[in-house]
């Protein structure tokens, strides 16, 4: 299957998934929160609430930096999506997953009593935070995106669209669900290599999360990526929003092709600040993590 989209990387989330990386514990002390069956959350620190949500396939440890980075003078929620990076599948073993999640993200928000948090997500954790924001926008006091589209389909070119692609990503996600979970994380070290530039021990500790995520769950949601389209909805975001993407010249694809297709994806965003962060494929936090950094303390800032 051949995609339209300039960045590698975010090419397969057409074919598998996104991945991120299981990293060493940050040295804080995280208080374990009750949260919703969809999804775990670890808490840190005190100040204003800040809810971090990871992608597709994802552990919640890709944020350990931005925790440690964070928590001195926020609370911080970190979001673990049940089925991926080994945690248990629970309920998201069948049927939808990102619905669900987000749902279960706006209950944990009301049952804890968080007042208009910040959200940072990235990947498909960036679609649940414009689909939060949309649907229930006074519990959104402000959103990060890192990475991901309003519609993933946009990858395919700028015909496609939701109807055309729905028989293929049915296969996709039947393919996947049907498969075995050997299968699925033998192919996860070639994908990786397009999702990361990085090759250190961030990198191969991705490749372990991707292959301990529940291929049953990944399935899904792959197939809830690419049925969620909120190009119609940004409009209706107030919500102040950040959007960072990213390039790299190894991508072989001009810089110019990943301005046009992000800025004009999130054109209709009302309140927006959407910037590219070079040298960097799809896990920007890890490929240039001093330059995440000062785009989260900007973001917390404003």
């Amino acid at each position: 299957m051949t995609l339209f989209h300039p960045l590698r990387g975010l090419a397969l989330l057409a074919t598998l998934a996104l991945v991120q990386p299981i990293l060493s514990a940050p040295a804080h002390c995280a208080t374990p929160v009750t949260a919703p069956a969809r999804f775990t959350a670890t808490v840190t620190g005190k100040g204003p609430d800040v809810i971090l949500i990871p992608g597709l396939a994802s552990s919640a440890h890709v944020w350990d930096a931005t925790v440690a980075q964070i928590s001195q003078t926020n609370r911080v929620h970190v979001i673990q999506v049940a089925g991926f990076a080994g945690s248990p599948a629970g309920p998201n073993a069948t049927g939808p997953v990102l619905q669900p999640l987000v749902d279960d993200i706006q209950a944990y928000i009301l049952a804890n009593h968080l007042k208009a948090p910040a959200v940072i997500g990235h990947s498909m954790g960036g679609l649940a935070g414009m689909m939060l924001a949309a649907d229930h926008p006074a519990d959104v006091g402000k959103l990060m995106i890192v990475d991901s589209l309003p519609w993933v389909g946009m990858m395919f070119g700028p015909g496609a669209t939701p109807a055309a692609l729905t028989p293929r990503i049915a296969a996709m996600r039947d393919a996947v669900v049907a498969g075995t979970q050997e299968a699925y994380a033998a192919a996860e070290p070639a994908q990786m290599a397009r999702l990361i530039k990085s090759t250190g021990p961030a990198a191969q500790a991705a490749i372990a999360a991707a292959s301990a995520s529940d291929h049953r769950v990944v399935g899904q949601a792959i197939a809830d990526d690419f049925g969620t389209d909120m190009r119609p909805r940004l409009a209706t975001i107030q919500a102040p929003v950040t959007m960072l993407y990213p390039w790299d010249a190894t991508s072989g694809v001009p810089q110019a092709a990943f301005d046009a297709l992000y800025t004009g994806a999130f054109a209709s965003l009302p309140h927006k600040t959407v910037k590219r962060i070079d040298g960097s494929y799809h896990f920007i936090m890890i490929d240039q993590p001093s330059a995440f950094a000062a785009e989260v303390d900007a973001f917390l800032g404003k």
